[in-house]
């Protein structure tokens, strides 16, 4: 294991660390005030006004996501990015957003909800990210091609909004840029198989509620996570092609 791929491991594990507390509060219906306490009652105290910090309250109880689950899932998604990159420039764009990913995923898992308060600065991230990693020897991708990347799947998300706004979240739209740009990085095949792999694992994940009769052939499912898995799998193709 290359050093490289021990710090992307630590990083991950030790932002997922992180990533719960967020999660729980950010967890919350449409229109509804960010928690700010603990199930118990307890006000959420300390770094940046609560929001950064272990997911426990003042008499040990956890809360939120599983931490520990958390924390190995983040490490092992960042290891896999950092064999797959290597040294490339752009891998330190992968190792900012897959935390901020993961917060997405569980964000609309709990509530069927991406908020722009962490959506917003992850397109903004992915976009700028990117640009600075062009500038760098070594880059392995185009940030012309990640613009339009960007744009496309921009394009194409929101449209699928506007024809079945009932099938498709606004929030997904928002999400779009950020997901056109990483995938655009490494080329149209990229953008593609990711953009593919999203609305396969999802519909994959409808399917299989149906069949076990858990939901409804209307029911509403969170396509986020599907979105970033997609994306995911289509950084590491990119990733290995380049």
């Amino acid at each position: 294991m290359s050093w490289i791929t021990v710090v992307a491991v630590l990083w991950g594990a030790g932002t997922g660390l992180l990533i719960p507390r967020v999660a729980y509060r950010l967890s919350v219906p449409w229109g509804e005030s960010w928690r700010t306490a603990c199930p118990a009652g307890h006000p959420l105290e300390g770094i940046g006004s609560g929001w950064l910090g272990r997911a426990r309250c003042t008499d040990g109880e956890s809360f939120g996501p599983n931490t520990p689950v958390i924390s190995s899932v983040v490490a092992m998604v960042c290891g896999v990015l950092a064999v797959a990159a290597g040294a490339r420039p752009e891998l330190l764009v992968w190792l900012l957003l897959a935390p901020i990913a993961v917060v997405l995923a569980l964000v609309d898992v709990a509530v069927h909800r991406l908020p722009d308060v962490v959506i917003l600065p992850f397109v903004a991230c992915a976009l700028v990210g990117l640009g600075g990693a062009a500038l760098l020897p070594g880059a392995g991708g185009s940030w012309r091609a990640a613009l339009l990347g960007s744009f496309t799947l921009g394009v194409c998300h929101l449209v699928l909004f506007l024809l079945n706004p009932g099938g498709f979240g606004f929030g997904d739209v928002k999400l779009a840029p950020a997901l056109g740009a990483v995938l655009g990085w490494y080329g149209w095949g990229a953008l593609l198989i990711g953009t593919f792999a999203g609305y396969l694992f999802g519909a994959l994940f409808g399917v299989g509620l149906i069949l076990v009769r858990r939901a409804g052939r209307s029911a509403a499912i969170p396509f986020g996570p599907f979105l970033l898995a997609g994306a995911f799998v289509g950084i590491l193709l990119g990733s290995c092609t380049v």
